[in-house]
């Protein structure tokens, strides 16, 4: 059964800009009253008042379980109900390898992109089960991709797949459901700072087919996402053309581990990461034992 947006609530994470701000837009554009979070009030505020009427904003961190539980009982309250969650707050690491990231750093990515979307879901799981809603959990690409380089966000996307899935199961006898979207390559700012700033992290990324790694819009992508929601659908993927990839990865993936992993341009970047995060340390423990703040590279 398809679901119209037109009078529903939606309520989407990590919506002041980028692919959230762009989900919200596309939902509000169908009718929905939509209320935006954000870490910051004032992103958020901004936010809704690009949106329009019927929009607010909310200051959340999706980190912080009680204050989430509370920016749903404001949009609640704002709005009647909650028919819709789209739980897209996420971030990315500086590109380094398992053994060269500081562990605060991989459990910062954990602790947003996978724990803050499983807080999501317990915030809006009350609302959405009231009214036969939808939740809709962001992953991506990188949740079938191998994630050298970013894993702690392919553990998290992974993750979320998972969590997604098992959810879809879960909600269906009550008469509400749950999908998972799975974004490619999206021109935002946290791909622009992942990949185009840093030289090292698109080596991985420049071996696959241009047409994968092709870019879309924030747009494109909230498109895709609110055609998804008002179908219910368990899986959405934006772009389409990374469907055939999902759907032979158990095939794929193997072969193509085993060829990434003897690749001379992975081991070089692979050893080319290590040494950054060396130097950084070394420059740090110098800097530290010396008094003075660390030099930025």
């Amino acid at each position: 059964m398809n679901l119209d947006l037109n009078g529903r609530t939606v309520v989407v994470t990590g919506a002041a800009r980028g692919i959230g701000l762009a989900t919200a837009k596309a939902a509000a554009a169908r009718g929905a009253r939509v209320a935006v979070l954000d870490l910051r009030q004032d992103d958020a505020d901004a936010a809704a008042a690009e949106i329009g009427d019927g929009a607010i904003g909310l200051a959340a961190d999706v980190t912080d379980r009680d204050g989430l539980a509370g920016a749903f009982a404001a949009a609640a309250a704002q709005f009647g109900a909650i028919d819709v969650v789209v739980a897209n707050a996420g971030i990315a690491p500086r590109a380094a390898t398992v053994q060269g990231m500081e562990p605060a750093e991989f459990d910062r990515v954990l602790a947003v992109n996978l724990h803050g979307v499983y807080n999501t879901v317990l915030a809006a799981m009350p609302h959405v089960l009231k009214n036969s809603g939808h939740l809709l959990l962001t992953s991506s690409v990188y949740a079938f991709v191998n994630g050298v380089g970013v894993s702690p966000y392919a553990v998290a996307k992974a993750g979320v797949e998972q969590l997604g899935r098992a959810l879809r199961v879960e909600l269906a006898p009550y008469g509400a459901t749950a999908g998972v979207v799975y974004y490619g390559f999206v021109d935002t700012r946290m791909v622009e700072v992942g990949f185009d700033e840093d030289p090292l992290a698109s080596v991985v990324t420049d071996l696959l087919p241009s047409f994968l790694t092709a870019r879309i819009t924030p747009e494109q992508a909230g498109e895709s996402t609110v055609r998804g929601i008002e179908r219910r659908a368990a899986r959405t993927i934006a772009p389409a053309r990374w469907t055939g990839y999902s759907l032979l990865r158990g095939l794929v993936n193997p072969v193509l581990d085993v060829i990434t992993a003897g690749h001379r341009s992975v081991v070089e970047l692979v050893r080319a990461l290590d040494a950054r995060s060396d130097a950084e340390r070394r420059r740090t423990s110098a800097a530290e034992r010396l008094g003075v703040p660390a030099a930025a590279e």
